[in-house]
């Protein structure tokens, strides 16, 4: 196994370049997830903004190199890898264990003098909202049941053992990162929060993302969409439209 890549190109994909954009959005992945996950949010943005999705290390064409199983490790790295980027104006979208890695990450771009447009944050209770979950110390069968309970659209891959074999480690380190993350209590970010959710999502209930609101010391405002943890997948259009609202108004 080869060590982690500072390549800057392995880590920040731009499927449909925006040279001529105002503002950069960089896009970070669920757990499990890929900077392909956003080729349609890139598509749909582009040329007025620049979306940079981001590839985490163990998975597709950087599965050979070992996973981050800490959040606080990848917001180092992913914070790192962004900062040549923001030059232009940067915005952060994150769903699930990405919303939190957001959060980090604004933090961490903060303590370099930079201070995010604004921070979208999707599927994610508020950092400060704890569960105790352990599903990445359950066996392989439930562990994969769980995944799928979630209705991820890429989740019908786990049924070919060959996929399975090679996207269960950077599956296993990143609900390890997810889970064993703690917030430590600190100065709230400066960037407006915009806040989204469906309203059946067994991972973060309405008001466990409302608290996202006290992360902030700008405005903060959370939508509410029909559907679970992936009602990105039946209302990617709308939540486009409000990303696009905010970063081109």
């Amino acid at each position: 196994m080869t060590g982690t890549s500072h390549d800057p190109q392995l880590w920040v994909r731009r499927f449909h370049p925006a040279p001529d954009a105002e503002v950069n959005l960089a896009c970070l992945p669920h757990a499990g997830g890929s900077a392909s996950y956003y080729f349609p949010v890139s598509r749909a943005l582009s040329p007025k903004v620049g979306v940079l999705a981001v590839q985490y290390p163990g998975r597709q064409d950087r599965r050979r190199e070992p996973s981050m199983s800490s959040i606080a490790e990848l917001a180092d790295a992913v914070a790192a890898q962004l900062l040549p980027w923001a030059e232009k104006p940067l915005a952060i979208f994150g769903h699930s264990m990405g919303a939190t890695l957001g959060f980090e990450v604004a933090l961490r771009l903060e303590q370099e003098g930079i201070k995010p447009l604004a921070l979208f944050v999707s599927g994610r209770r508020a950092p400060s909202r704890h569960r105790d979950e352990r599903y990445h110390l359950l066996d392989d069968t439930k562990f994969i049941a769980e995944i799928k309970s979630l209705g991820a659209a890429e989740s019908n891959l786990l049924d070919d053992p060959e996929v399975l074999q090679s996207v269960l480690p950077a599956l296993r380190s990143d609900y390890r990162a997810a889970e064993t993350y703690r917030y430590q209590p600190g100065p709230p970010v400066n960037s407006p929060i915009y806040a989204m959710v469906g309203d059946s999502d067994p991972k973060a209930t309405v008001d466990e993302v409302r608290s996202w609101g006290e992360h902030t010391t700008a405005s903060f405002d959370m939508r509410t969409y029909p559907g679970g943890h992936f009602y990105l997948n039946q209302h990617a259009p709308s939540v486009i439209d409000v990303i696009a609202e905010v970063l081109t108004r």
